[in-house]
């Protein structure tokens, strides 16, 4: 027969487990209460920050295509054609430098990590390697011209994260 103590043990050990139990799916919910929130976070920095990035998708679209209609073939070869970057107002100019800072501005937010990779991939993803790629014999001549090594930094660190979430995905199958 069962006496008492014994059965006031099972009771008070299935209280613990209980207690247990309860308070890992409470900390488990609360854990994704809190990456919902930050998720939530994300896309209003997101959203926020695209409208502070200057311009309206009609007036990036422009600038963008004027930049991707150049034609040039090396850093020199563009300032023969379109002028210097630093003290040029030409349309050339002028859309290399908006499209670049956009894009060094998305770097920023990501390398400070206040947007979410996965986010940042799916609204620029190969585009921000493809616009990089485009721009980057300009930012390497400017680099070297000026003597300004870390110019649009944050773009490059930007279409570098794009390249390797790119093949962390293709590596996956999707």
């Amino acid at each position: 027969m069962v006496d008492f103590q014994t059965v006031s043990i099972a009771i008070a050990s299935a209280s613990v487990v209980a207690g247990v139990v309860y308070y890992s799916l409470l900390l488990r919910n609360q854990n994704r209460q809190m990456e919902l929130q930050n998720k939530i976070r994300q896309a209003d920095l997101a959203i926020r920050i695209n409208l502070w990035l200057n311009m309206s998708g009609v007036e990036f679209t422009q600038m963008n295509m004027r930049f991707s209609a150049i034609e040039f073939k090396d850093y020199e070869d563009f300032v023969k054609k379109y002028g210097p970057l630093i003290g040029s107002d030409s349309p050339e100019s002028v859309s290399f430098h908006v499209t670049s800072n956009y894009f060094d501005a998305v770097g920023v937010l990501l390398k400070r990590k206040l947007i979410d990779i996965d986010i940042v991939g799916d609204l620029w993803g190969e585009y921000a390697i493809y616009a990089w790629n485009r721009r980057e014999p300009l930012i390497r001549g400017f680099r070297k011209q000026f003597n300004m090594p870390r110019e649009w930094e944050p773009f490059e660190y930007l279409a570098n994260e794009m390249k390797k979430r790119e093949q962390n995905l293709q590596q996956k199958g999707v």
